[in-house]
């Protein structure tokens, strides 16, 4: 799971554990298989983090709605499984959440209460449209990231 959290911290780099990275906003973002932290089963380059990373912030900071990513098992029905991880995200009553199960190549966006009014079932599905054609490519990452900002775009601009 990744969110877009806002925070500054002075952490050498050379103390990181492998598969972190420092992004330019001070936060440190990490990868690793759920359940285990293990740097032989890393799922995403350094730079790949970064790049969603400084999607989810650039989101949170335009919207002042914090955009959540969860990639993983969703379980036989993903929109239950989706529903299922939204309540556990960071701030879920002001948040987006992107699930994504690679295995069942599904999509899902759940949004909060308090922000329903403007992350929308159309914003929504803007996402999804943004994410289609990277996802389709093997892009996991470009999807997300894309899937991010046309939300975020589409939030500040209804």
């Amino acid at each position: 799971m990744a969110s877009g959290e806002l925070v500054k911290r002075n952490v050498d780099v050379e103390d990181l554990p492998y598969g972190s990275a420092l992004t330019s906003s001070g936060r440190v973002s990490a990868a690793h298989e759920f359940g285990t932290k293990s740097p032989t089963h890393l799922p995403f380059a350094t730079q790949d983090l970064v790049a969603l990373d400084d999607a989810l912030i650039e989101a949170t900071r335009a919207t002042q709605i914090r955009f959540n990513v969860y990639v993983g098992d969703l379980g036989d029905d993903v929109a239950a499984g989706a529903d299922e991880v939204f309540p556990g995200t960071p701030d879920a009553i002001r948040s987006v959440l992107i699930a994504v199960d690679p295995n069942h190549k599904a999509i899902e966006i759940r949004t909060g209460r308090r922000v329903s009014d403007r992350a929308t079932a159309r914003v929504a599905q803007l996402g999804i449209t943004a994410a289609v054609g990277p996802f389709r490519d093997g892009n996991l990452i470009d999807g997300l990231v894309s899937s991010v900002r046309v939300m975020a775009a589409a939030i500040v601009s209804p």
